[in-house]
Parts: structure tokens; C-alpha cells; sequence
């Protein structure tokens, strides 16, 4: 298992191990993985924005939930932008070996944090935590 979690990261700096795999794909499916790609980073970033600003600007919420909040954008932050990178290069072997195309999960993890998150946001300003 951690042979095989290396050898995976290992790809993610190594293009050319990736371009020895298989054949070139058409290369519109390969644009289409990176825009894919592209969409991934850009929720990333979202979520570190919201995160830095919630730890920012609700000043007037309990610390604890605002840490709370905080930090669970940020970890989805982060875990999006190392899935955008694990996705990216599982498609693209995919694409280059005439496999199907990888299934994951992170989409619906992804929807259920942000849901769980926003309802701890709804939950406080509903519930008036205010203070420090």
C-alpha cells in the first residue's frame, strides 16, 4: 500500500513516467482533464478564502465555533487541492492506458463537508453564538 501511495506521488512531479505509459491521447481530452483540474484548485482556493475569512471576520462569534469553521473549510481546502492533483494524474493514466475513467468519492465528501460546515454556520447564527 505504501509502495504503491509513493509510486502514485511520484507521478505527480514526474509528467514525462506519465507520458511513458500507454499512448498520447487525443488531446482534447487531455485539455478537458486539465480544465477539470483547473476547477478542482479553484474550489481549493474558495474554501482557503472562506476559511481565512471566517477565522478573520466573524470576530464577533465564540472563538471555538469560529475555529471550528475555520478549520474545516481549510483541511477541505487542502484535501481538494491534493485530490485535484491524485484525480488529474489517475485520468490522465487512465486516458493514456484506455482505461476507463477513475470513480471517486470526493465529490459527494466534498458536498457533505461543505453541507455539515454550513450547517454549523447556520447552527451558530441561528443559536446567536456570540462572543468571545
Amino acid at each position: 500500500m505504501v509502495r504503491r501511495t509513493v509510486r502514485a506521488v511520484r507521478l505527480w512531479f514526474s509528467p514525462e513516467r506519465l507520458r511513458a505509459e500507454g499512448t498520447t491521447p487525443d488531446y482534447r481530452f487531455s485539455l478537458a482533464n486539465e480544465r477539470t483540474f483547473l476547477a478542482w484548485l479553484r474550489t481549493a482556493l474558495a474554501l482557503l478564502a472562506g476559511g481565512i475569512a471566517v477565522d478573520q471576520f466573524l470576530t464577533g462569534m465564540r472563538w471555538a465555533v469560529r475555529t471550528a469553521i475555520a478549520v474545516a473549510l481549510l483541511a477541505g481546502g487542502a484535501l481538494c487541492a491534493i485530490r485535484a492533483v491524485n484525480h488529474w494524474v489517475r485520468s490522465e493514466r487512465a486516458m493514456r492506458r484506455g482505461d476507463d475513467l477513475p470513480a471517486s468519492r470526493f465529490p459527494t465528501l466534498l458536498a457533505l463537508g461543505t453541507a455539515a460546515t454550513a450547517t454549523l454556520v447556520l447552527v451558530a447564527v441561528v443559536a446567536g453564538w456570540a462572543g468571545t
